[in-house]
């Protein structure tokens, strides 16, 4: 790791110490509705020795329309022991390199008060690239023991959201490609209006990682990015995306920078976008 603090963890720390027990690996690869192979299908084709799969639609609230809403503390943490975690376990999650949901899988374990969880830098793209070795199959772990507790300071719901329209006491920042927030592209979920929250700064999530490796990109790049895009780095942040998953890449690339008191939207635009909705504002920030 960089430092303790690090959210992320290098390839070279997880292959020393994948034969401890108690550090428990989840690979949380994820796809858009309609994109084959499934995620599942990748995962027991290749992934880590004894990376158990995260299911990031599994792992949400089954009774909510939406699109993988954050569970209950209860409902986590029967998932949780079910994939082998335990409360002091370190968890080291990772997808297959494009970054979109093991960062969600990170902020749900942190949001349920977990505070030993890491991302692996550079995801399965990076460790096959550097010739380490893959399983196939499924893994079925020991099921573990897991009690979790809920901040919902690190979650907002619509009606926080609405209600931030009339001050803009929160920045929200959209992590959708710009042609998706500017209003000029449908939707990929159908029903859902075009544009983005008003008010809001528009940061895609695939400008804060090298698409060849997979890396996140340097501290000093990240900040440059944030700035770019009109973020005051110094006053509240909400993220948000297309349904809450890859807003949590620009949320651990904040946390990175020291800034880890954000909240992720988690409807977001599945949420907001639909007809009838709250206002939505078209073209650029």
């Amino acid at each position: 790791m960089t430092t303790p603090n690090d959210p992320l963890v290098t390839t070279e720390w997880l292959a020393a110490h994948l034969g401890d027990p108690k550090v428990k690996v989840l690979d949380a690869t994820f796809k858009m509705p309609g994109v084959l192979p499934l995620p599942k299908d990748d995962y027991l084709k290749a992934h880590i020795p004894g990376a158990v799969f995260f299911d990031v639609d599994e792992v949400s609230d089954h009774s909510n329309p939406l699109p993988h809403m954050y569970p209950s503390a209860e409902q986590f943490g029967r998932d949780a022991a079910r994939l082998g975690v335990s409360n002091g376990d370190t968890v080291v999650v990772y997808d297959a390199g494009g970054w979109v949901a093991a960062p969600r899988a990170w902020w749900m374990f942190l949001s349920f008060g977990h505070t030993d969880v890491r991302v692996l830098d550079g995801g399965l793209k990076k460790w096959i690239a550097e010739g380490r070795p893959v399983d196939s199959g499924q893994v079925t772990p020991v099921a573990g023991s897991y009690s979790a507790s809920f901040d919902a300071a690190r979650v907002r719901k619509i009606e926080q959201m609405v209600a931030n329209l009339a001050g803009n006491a929160e920045q929200v920042i959209d992590a959708r490609q710009a042609p998706r927030f500017a209003g000029e592209v449908a939707e990929p979920r159908a029903g859902l209006r075009s544009g983005h929250i008003p008010g809001s700064r528009n940061l895609p999530y695939a400008e804060l990682f090298d698409a060849a490796t997979g890396v996140m990109k340097p501290l000093d790049e990240l900040r440059k990015a944030f700035g770019a895009a009109g973020v005051d780095l110094a006053r509240p942040i909400v993220t948000s995306c297309g349904s809450g998953v890859s807003a949590a890449v620009l949320t651990l690339a904040l946390y990175r920078l020291g800034i880890r008191d954000t909240a992720l939207y988690d409807g977001s635009w599945s949420e907001w976008g639909v007809e009838n909705g709250p206002p939505v504002a078209t073209g650029p920030a």
